[in-house]
């Protein structure tokens, strides 16, 4: 609601005191009209909605997002032992004010793309924060341990595997890697994901580590759960498990 304000003039004119049937007067008083000012309260068609609802297609992405997470929960406890390597023990070099290498820490995050950290978890916490923040189309949360956890229990889902970093961006703040991503689930429909999209990389002002992680999928966000739903038989090129 916001309120509109008009202007009009307001002129006396008294023709009992006027030869010319007020004509004069009226000349007159033009110089002297006072401004009146009228408030009235509109709703404009363009005011900006205070409170939106939530989209359809945001709830289902959510739903299927955090019900992945649960069932990589779940199917963990059924899967053997992790064999795949670890990164531990790396030493990030600093610079003469004690903050991490740019360059080590991106060098750091191209290689955990040669190892689809994505579905293994498998990348190098050396170069995070622990309390990183993690962002995707479905939400955020904060902590390495669980973003490594998820990864590898979304990894545990999938029957074959492709991820390649595209293009590298450097910025003051950040790093940008755009990168595809596709693999065939080990559903019994075998859907396959298929996507594009590029992680954003924030640089912490003090320990020049990845303090916020960011990612962004050129996808609508219903397409994604529609493709969990989509049987397919088809094998994703070059992948990897």
């Amino acid at each position: 609601m916001v309120a509109s304000l008009s202007f009009h003039s307001i002129a006396t004119v008294n023709p009992i005191f006027s030869g010319d049937g007020g004509r004069s007067i009226f000349r007159l008083n033009r110089r002297f009209k006072a401004t009146g000012v009228s408030c009235r309260g509109q709703n404009p068609t363009n005011e900006p909605q205070t409170s939106k609802a939530p989209e359809p297609d945001n709830v289902l992405l959510k739903i299927a997002w955090y019900g992945s997470e649960l069932l990589g929960i779940a199917a963990s406890v059924f899967r053997s032992p992790e064999t795949s390597p670890i990164v531990t023990g790396f030493e990030v070099p600093v610079d003469c004010s004690g903050r991490a290498v740019r360059v080590a820490v991106v060098d750091s995050i191209k290689q955990d793309f040669k190892r689809s950290y994505f579905v293994t978890g498998n990348l190098t916490p050396e170069v995070y924060e622990e309390k990183c923040e993690f962002a995707d189309p479905a939400g955020s949360f904060k902590g390495l341990a669980r973003f490594k956890r998820n990864c590898t229990n979304f990894g545990s889902l999938i029957e074959k595997s492709n991820m390649k970093l595209m293009k590298w961006e450097n910025f003051e703040d950040k790093g940008v890697g755009h990168w595809k991503f596709s693999c065939v689930m080990s559903f019994p429909w075998k859907p396959i994901l298929s996507a594009t999209g590029y992680t954003e990389y924030y640089f912490d002002t003090g320990s020049g580590k990845i303090c916020r992680h960011v990612e962004h999928w050129n996808v609508p966000k219903i397409a994604l759960f529609k493709q969990l739903l989509r049987p397919s038989r088809g094998l994703v090129g070059g992948t990897q498990n």
